[in-house]
């Protein structure tokens, strides 16, 4: 608990302190294990050599999901910090033991610790991806956030326009913390207005209903339907039109905010 109020103090954004959501780690049995034999006798534990090569073990306090392989390897997942994860890595362990293995309990280690949080205000991610080119990858078409691999620490960040990080890569966990205060100053200067959110928002989805008013328009002409009196058509128009209105009137306020900030 002291370690986490310390790395808050020395946090820029003041309260935000990225929260941990999955620490992975492996350890080595050192010993030859039959899967079928562990599937058969261990509680929660499922085996399909068809579809996965290891068994799938799940135990409740902590929380975690572990894959034992033949060879006596055991990756370890779901755990909430370092030592829960270590914690379910013995459990697991002492659970193949009393079937029979003889395990050692060799060579944990911490292989990755995922982080998020919540900047609480939305970021303007196009403004990011020419910024830092170098660091980032935005293709919006294929996923919505934007992949930020970090130099020092070591780190790859997804960064969303509403604000949500998340934090992955690391071995330790103030890798995340220091990650995560190195690119909170850069987000800060790229912080959308939730006015200019909406506008971009309401013109998005404004071509959608005029291509279809336009599709509905030309199977009216295509049928000979007369498209002042058309339910579809009189419909289709309306909401076309109270797309632009939105848009008008959003811009309209955003240019009231900028001319009050100026006076």
């Amino acid at each position: 608990m002291a370690e986490d109020l310390s790395v808050s103090s020395s946090n820029p954004s003041g309260i935000i302190v990225p929260a941990l959501q999955n620490v992975v780690s492996t350890v080595n049995l050192e010993c030859e294990l039959d899967l079928q034999t562990i599937a058969l006798q261990a509680r929660n534990a499922e085996y399909n050599p068809k579809r996965f090569t290891a068994v799938i073990m799940r135990i409740k306090e902590p929380k975690t999901t572990a894959l034992v392989f033949a060879s006596g390897r055991i990756v370890c997942t779901g755990a909430k910090s370092e030592q829960q994860s270590k914690l379910a890595a013995r459990k697991y362990a002492r659970i193949i033991q009393k079937l029979g293995f003889p395990e050692k309990f060799k060579d944990f280690k911490i292989q990755n610790i995922v982080g998020s949080c919540d900047v609480q205000f939305p970021i303007r991610l196009e403004s990011l991806a020419s910024s830092h080119g170098a660091f980032s990858t935005y293709e919006p078409e294929l996923f919505p956030g934007l992949v930020y691999r970090m130099k020092q620490p070591k780190i790859v960040l997804l960064i969303f326009v509403s604000g949500k990080i998340v934090l992955t890569g690391a071995k330790v966990r103030d890798e995340i913390y220091t990650a995560f205060e190195n690119i909170y100053p850069v987000l800060t200067n790229l912080e959308r207005t939730r006015t200019s959110t909406m506008v971009y928002m309401s013109s998005s989805y404004q071509p959608i209903f005029c291509n279809l008013t336009l599709f509905w328009t030309n199977m009216c002409n295509i049928i000979k339907c007369d498209t002042m009196c058309c339910f579809w058509c009189r419909f289709l128009r309306c909401i076309k039109w109270w797309f632009l209105g939105l848009k008008v009137n959003l811009v309209s306020k955003s240019v009231n905010m900028v001319l009050e900030i100026q006076g």
